[in-house]
Formats: C-alpha cells, structure tokens, sequence
C-alpha cells in the first residue's frame, strides 16, 4: 500500500486497478449500486469501458470491495476538504507579559493595555512575574499586581491557570472570553 503526504500528514494510498491483487472482487458501481461479484479481469475491463478507475476501498473484506470512480477527482476532493477543515480551525496564541514587583504606574498601564488588546484580539495573555535578589523574598507584592491585573481585565478575560511563589517568578494564564474577531 502506498502513501502521500497531504500537509505533513501521510494519507494512505489505495490499491488502483493493476496494482490490485485479489482475483475475485465485489464491485460498486459509481452511483453505490453493488454490480456483483466479479474476477478482476472483468472488472478492468468494465472500469475501461467506462472510462473510470477500479479503486479498492476495503482490501480485508471477503471478497474485497472495489468501486468504480475516478481516482483523480477523488484525490483532489480529498486535498480540498482538508484545506477547508484547516481554514476553519482557530489557532489561539499565547502572548508572554513580563513584569517585575517593582513596576512604574504608567509601565503598568501600559502592560495593562497591551494585555487588553491581545484578549480582544482572541489571544492568551501569560503574565510572569520576575523576582531578582531580595525581590524573591516578598512574592505577595508580585501577586498584588498580577491580582490587579486579573481584576482590570475580568470583563475580557477569564483566569486559565496560576502558579504559586516558587522563588524567582510567578505567573498567571488569562483565557478571552469570546472568540477571535
């Protein structure tokens, strides 16, 4: 069985009429309705007569399913349904703000905007709290700020994940509440 990357995905190949090797197989015709069972040769030949390719769907049944289709289109179709499916997905973004306890009330409001523009904007906004030397020592005025953050920002944003004092930083996660515009 043959592969094809469709996106970095590997998509498995089906088995297309010579490269199929059982000597009796059960027919579909293009519109579903079953033809019957048939020897392969037979079968080529239909698949040739209507100008259409014999695909083996389920080589494991007894006797194996092949159906007549045009191998071509149904490759193609299949490459157009997975770009659809991938413009449709949404791909939320994680922005990092840092701050330290000892923050400026305009550097504060800065952040504070700059974080309100990433949730409406549909990102994650992920704040860490950098302690350095004796800073360490007093995390409650690091968590007072992130606690104000957390408060300027509930009417956007919902607390994900938070993470406790362990020496040199402290963070906190905030989800948006809608989706991305």
């Amino acid at each position: 069985m043959l592969f094809f990357l469709l996106k970095g995905k590997q998509i498995a190949e089906l088995n297309v009429n010579e490269e199929i090797r059982s000597k009796k197989l059960l027919v579909i015709a293009p519109d579903g309705v079953q033809v019957g069972e048939l020897e392969l040769k037979k079968a080529l030949i239909l698949a040739e007569e209507l100008d259409l390719d014999l695909v083996e769907v389920s080589p494991e049944s007894k006797p194996p399913v092949a159906r007549l289709m045009d191998y071509g289109k149904y490759k193609f179709e299949l490459k157009q349904k997975a770009r659809e499916s991938r413009k449709k997905q949404v791909k939320i973004n994680v922005k990092e703000i840092q701050l330290k306890p000892k923050i400026d009330t305009n550097d504060y409001r800065i952040k504070l905007n700059q974080s309100k523009k990433f949730l409406e904007d549909g990102d994650k906004v992920k704040f860490t709290m950098r302690f350095r030397g004796r800073e360490a020592e007093y995390p409650e005025l690091g968590q007072k700020i992130l606690d104000n953050l957390r408060d300027e920002l509930e009417d956007l944003s919902m607390v994900e994940s938070t993470s406790r004092p362990d020496g040199r930083s402290l963070t906190m996660v905030l989800a948006p509440n809608g989706g991305k515009k």
